[in-house]
C-alpha cells in the first residue's frame, strides 16, 4: 500500500512509519524536519520511504507541497493518510492567547481537513477503498490542567473524523481515530517525574502508553483487517477511561 503520513521525524509517528515499513507498505512521509532517524530508514528500506519536508503552519503551501507532482501525485494511488503531525499550546484559559490558538489549529485542524479533501480525491480518482486515520489525545476525553486549547483541538478532528466517515464511506473510505494516552514522546518532555506520576496512576495499568502500541493499533486500521471499522474513536491509553 501507499501511505501518506505526516509528523515523521519523532515520537508516535516515526514508530508509525518503521511499523509501516515493516509490514512492507510503501511510506510518504512528511515532516519540518529531516531527522537523521528518517535517513536511516531511507537507508534500510530504500524505495519504500520517501520524504517531504514541509510545514503545516501554512495549510495551502502544505498542501501544494505534498499533493504535487514530484511527491504524491494523482499517479501515486494512495490507499491511506494518517494525520499524526501536531502542534502543542498548553496553558490556562485565563491565558489565551490567540495568536498562538490560530497557529495551532491551522497546524493540528485546519491543515489535517484539506489534506483529507485531497487524499479522497486522490482514492476517489485511483478506484480506492481508502483509510484515514487521526492520531487525536487522551486529553480531549479527560480533563488536564492547561491542555484545555490542545484538547479542543483534537475533539474538533474527532468530530471531523466521525462526519467524514459517515460522508463517504459508501465510496469505501473509512475514517478513524486512534486516542493514545500519554506516552514518554518530545510532547512530554516538559512535564517532571511527579506529573508524570500523577497522569500514570490515572490509568488502569499504572503506567505510560506504550508507543508501539499505538503504531501497530495504526497500522491495524489502515489493513484490510479493519475493513469494517469506520467512524471510531478507538482508545490506546493504557485505561484512563
Amino acid at each position: 500500500m501507499n501511505i501518506l503520513l505526516t509528523g515523521v521525524s519523532r515520537g508516535v509517528g516515526l514508530a508509525i512509519c518503521k511499523t509501516l515499513l515493516e509490514e512492507g507498505n510503501t511510506v510518504y512521509c512528511v515532516s519540518r524536519t529531516y531527522s537523521d532517524d528518517i535517513k536511516t530508514l531511507e537507508k534500510e528500506y530504500s524505495g519504500k520511504i520517501f520524504f517531504k519536508s514541509a510545514d503545516l503552519s501554512d495549510a495551502i503551501k502544505a498542501k501544494n507541497a505534498i499533493f504535487s507532482e514530484d511527491f504524491v501525485s494523482n499517479k501515486i494511488a494512495l490507499s491511506a493518510f494518517i494525520n499524526n503531525a501536531a502542534q502543542a499550546y498548553d496553558d490556562i484559559v485565563t491565558n489565551i492567547n490567540a495568536d498562538k490558538l490560530r497557529a495551532m489549529f491551522e497546524v493540528n485542524v485546519f491543515t489535517p481537513m484539506l489534506l483529507v479533501k485531497y487524499a479522497i480525491r486522490n482514492m476517489i480518482f485511483n478506484r480506492i477503498k481508502g483509510s484515514l486515520v487521526h492520531i487525536s489525545s487522551i486529553s480531549a476525553h479527560t480533563g488536564y490542567k492547561g491542555l484545555s486549547m490542545y484538547a479542543s483541538s483534537k475533539g474538533a478532528l474527532e468530530a471531523f473524523s466521525k462526519n467524514t466517515a459517515r460522508e463517504w464511506g459508501e465510496k469505501g473510505v473509512r475514517s478513524n481515530v486512534v486516542v493514545p494516552g500519554f506516552m514518554e514522546t518530545a510532547m512530554s518532555e516538559t512535564l517532571s517525574p511527579e506529573q508524570k506520576d500523577r497522569i500514570y496512576k490515572r490509568t488502569s495499568l499504572k503506567k505510560a502508553t506504550d508507543i508501539n502500541s499505538v503504531a501497530e493499533t495504526v497500522a491495524f486500521l489502515v489493513s484490510e483487517k479493519a475493513k469494517s471499522i469506520t467512524g471510531q474513536n478507538i482508545h490506546v491509553d493504557a485505561g484512563t477511561i
